[in-house]
């Protein structure tokens, strides 16, 4: 089984948050997941809801500050191991064309 996750944290704070959203996303390497961060977030896959929560977790945590919003939705397709590449491929088969623009 695979599950995938969208993870955004980031503390509530004026000024970058490009330092507090790389320390969360270097919890991540403690874990047995695969993630990818793009400008809104971190999709995160793992073999299993609890390894998933472990990680998101750790990256909360990873956080400081006095106040840190964690946001994350789970698909925990049970039924096949498709992985989050496979999703944009079916997307893409479907549009006949890479899910972006040519900007």
């Amino acid at each position: 089984m695979t599950v995938i996750g969208f993870l955004s944290v980031s503390p509530v704070q004026e000024g970058s948050l490009a330092p507090a959203v790389a320390d969360a996303v270097a919890a991540l390497d403690d874990f047995d997941v695969e993630y990818e961060t793009n400008p809104m977030g971190t999709i995160i896959e793992a073999d299993d809801v609890d390894e998933l929560l472990q990680a998101v977790g750790a990256a909360h945590e990873a956080v400081a500050g006095d106040r840190v919003s964690t946001f994350l939705k789970v698909d925990d397709k049970r039924t096949s191991d498709t992985g989050a590449d496979e999703k944009v491929a079916s997307v893409e088969r479907e549009l006949g064309r890479p899910p972006s623009s040519d900007r």
